[in-house]
């Protein structure tokens, strides 16, 4: 049977910009075939299972020719498989999808082009520069600027192009800036015509550098400043100085790698993202049912005995969600803790159990167990029965503290922590070249198992590789396992919540990064 291949734009980096159907596509496919404009995240919504096949170039060497990926989604497609080519931009836009198409139609395999967000449109708009603007550009020009000068006369009217449109936009062509702008001015543009090129847009790269055609080669060369850069020309970049809102976002430039399990991650993630920074997710842990004999025994005779407890105490968010499942596995409700005071370490733990129907006692002092302790030690009395459901790696400081004072403390352990994480050589790639600017620990299970991860990847020593990272940790007993690890906790949220740890990382300044000319 014949599969489908599906040409799918990925948009300019900023992995929510592309479409839903682009999305969706990768969800779907048995192999995505991609290049290095394609945001790693996006590898994140494949299946398990699915085959990733990297064909990206760099300015230096080519991974695999264009015939070659052509043959190669011919040949998966008559495997039988669905195949998503994931590309930068939008396909159609100097993306060569006519020549990938045109072999899949000769050997008969059914393909649907998927349009991506164009980075010669949104590159510009991250960088505060509309393409089009009433009072300075009507019309726009899209023009390959990634080929040699002789190349480049063969494809492009120069005496046609120059003035064509208002606004020129050229894609890839960093490296022939000063080729490009000389024949701009032979051909009738003013020599004080304003550029700008943006490098890495919409991404944490992100890096924007301005001038006129006659000076911008000059700065190019004395920053150093290389491809993959999208180049304007014309006088809609004087909009930057008034419009470039996301440089102006807290978090913008910072990539920041987020440990915690993808079922609790998405807050996190969300908050980044709405404060200019670009998260990585690489879950480290996962929670599960607990799977020893043990465990299960634990909770099956706390959970009998439920309507005999004066206190539960809930320390974490999992453990109500995994109370509940198990509360229905049993066959109960909530009417069998009737007599009990419920009580919630933070706001989180709280919020989880009021879209339970439970507005528990919330501890308003420290965030964690000793917190527990602190708020309701008074009114703890010899005798009474307290019931702690948990995960299998909680402490074991609250229960022996409060089996001291003459409490009869039931523990249940209610979920397994389990080691998770896929080893990912785009995430040792970006570590080895400083591409990650922090990284983020909610736990001492996600500092363990990221250490261990790390070390399975083949990085016997990981402190060298996190020497010049940011470490931010929820709070001192996350941060006490971080240090014992080796690593340098350089952040630490003033609470134990993902709100406060944002806060932190707001706070954090961020060393400039981008390069701008003092005037045109």
């Amino acid at each position: 049977m014949v599969g489908k291949v599906f040409l799918v734009g990925a948009g300019p980096g900023d992995a929510k910009l592309i479409t839903v159907k682009g999305w969706e596509s990768i969800g779907k496919a048995d192999a995505v075939v991609y290049d290095r404009l394609a945001s790693p995240r996006l590898l994140k919504q494949m299946k398990p299972g699915a085959v990733k096949i990297y064909v990206g170039k760099r300015p230096d060497r080519h991974t695999m020719k264009q015939e070659e990926i052509n043959q190669l989604l011919v040949d998966l497609a008559l495997e039988g498989k669905v195949v998503v080519r994931l590309k930068g931009g939008d396909p159609t836009i100097f993306g060569r999808v006519g020549e990938e198409a045109d072999l899949l139609r000769k050997n008969g395999i059914p393909f649907e082009i998927v349009p991506g967000v164009t980075a010669a449109i949104s590159v510009p708009a991250y960088a505060g520069i509309p393409v089009t603007h009433r009072d300075y550009a009507s019309s726009i020009s899209i023009i390959t600027g990634h080929e040699s000068p002789d190349k480049l006369d063969r494809s492009i009217h120069w005496d046609k192009v120059t003035n064509a449109t208002g606004t020129l936009v050229f894609m890839m062509g960093v490296a022939k800036i000063g080729y490009i702008s000389e024949q701009l001015i032979r051909h009738g543009r003013p020599a004080q015509t304003p550029v700008a090129l943006v490098r890495w847009g919409t991404r944490a790269e992100q890096d924007t550098i301005t001038g006129t055609l006659e000076n911008i080669e000059a700065k190019v060369l004395a920053a150093n400043f290389q491809p993959p850069a999208v180049i304007v020309v014309g006088d809609v970049v004087n909009q930057r100085e008034q419009l470039k809102w996301a440089e102006a976002l807290p978090l913008f430039g910072k990539r920041i790698l987020v440990t915690r399990a993808r079922s609790q991650a998405s807050e996190l993630v969300d908050r980044i993202e709405e404060l200019g920074g670009e998260p990585y997710e690489f879950p480290v842990i996962e929670t599960i049912m607990p799977t020893s004999e043990s465990s299960k025994q634990s909770v099956k005779q706390a959970f009998d005995a439920l309507n005999t407890f004066d206190w539960v105490f809930f320390t974490s968010v999992n453990g109500v969600e995994f109370f509940f499942r198990h509360l229905e596995q049993e066959g109960k409700d909530i009417r069998s803790i009737h007599r009990a005071r419920i009580a919630a370490v933070g706001p989180s733990t709280a919020e989880a159990l009021r879209k339970h129907g439970i507005a528990a006692e919330m501890v308003k002092g420290p965030f964690q167990a000793e917190g527990m302790l602190e708020a309701f030690e008074s009114e703890l009395k010899e005798g009474q029965r307290v019931l702690l459901p948990h995960g299998d790696l909680a402490r074991s400081w609250l229960p022996e503290q409060l089996n001291a004072r003459g409490l009869h403390v039931t523990e249940a352990i209610i979920y397994d922590t389990i080691l998770a994480g896929e080893d990912d050589d785009e995430l040792l790639k970006l570590l080895e070249e400083g591409g990650i600017h922090a990284v983020t620990f909610t736990s001492s299970s996600t500092v363990t198992n990221f250490m261990n991860i790390l070390k399975r990847m083949g990085i016997q020593d990981p402190l060298p590789l996190l020497k010049n990272v940011e470490i931010a940790c929820i709070g001192p007993v996350t941060a006490k396992t971080a240090e014992a690890a080796g690593l340098k906790v350089t952040l630490m949220a003033e609470e134990a919540t993902i709100e406060s740890m944002i806060s932190v990382l707001c706070d954090w300044k961020r060393t400039p990064t981008t390069v701008e000319s003092s005037s045109l």
